[in-house]
């Protein structure tokens, strides 16, 4: 007579091996649930630090462009009763400088002038450029603004005159005894850029004004 086969032994999870399983899952998950959101605010605060130094390098380049384009034509105010220098700055004032940019061209090939007036202005931190469509404008003109760097610590513009000594603010004091008929004309020979952040620090660039 032969002997019947043994039967294997059946085992299935415990309770509480199920609970151990799901509680270390739950865990894992949560640590890849972490390291990627970790990851996601990186690459956002990396993509907001990148944007504000492309917007703080374009600022500066777009600064250089129009000092070292700027020109001797002075410019009619807006109430047509007298006339504002070719080139004027006060750091005490809104707009921290304003003056007449040559070489302006036209992409689309229609006319425009060649000569623009461009301001500069500090709103709580902020640069912003005006640019006039005339030189000799009234109130109804509409300058196109462009906002160019933001959070912006202090913006401070230097501009060298004739005996190479730095000044604050243009036309040097004293200017129109100096030079009679002439002052409303004074460019100077340099002007020197400082924009300081909170990001990277003071960045300086030193522009050449033709002469």
């Amino acid at each position: 007579m032969s002997a019947l086969p043994a039967r294997a032994t059946e085992r299935g999870f415990t309770l509480l091996e199920l609970l151990v399983a799901l509680f270390v899952t739950a865990v894992m998950f949560a640590l890849g649930y972490g390291a990627i959101t970790q990851a996601l605010a990186n690459r956002d605060a990396v993509r907001t630090q990148q944007q504000r130094l492309n917007d703080l390098q374009r600022t500066v380049r777009m600064l250089a462009q129009d000092f070292s384009q700027a020109a001797a034509r002075p410019v009619r105010d807006v109430l047509g009763t007298g006339q504002e220098d070719a080139f004027r700055a006060d750091p005490r004032t809104t707009t921290i400088v304003a003056f007449t940019r040559a070489g302006v061209g036209s992409l689309a090939g229609t006319p425009r002038p060649s000569l623009q007036r461009i301001e500069y202005l500090l709103e709580n931190g902020t640069l912003v450029r005006q640019a006039w469509p005339v030189l000799d404008r009234t109130q109804t003109t509409v300058a196109t603004r462009r906002v160019l760097a933001r959070d912006l610590r202090t913006v401070r513009f230097r501009y060298m005159d004739q005996s190479r000594q730095w000044l604050d603010q243009w036309p040097p004091p004293g200017a129109p005894l100096q030079q009679p008929g002439k002052a409303s004309r004074l460019r100077p020979l340099a002007v020197e850029i400082s924009l300081e952040t909170a990001d990277f620090g003071t960045v300086t660039r030193l522009v050449e004004v033709p002469g």
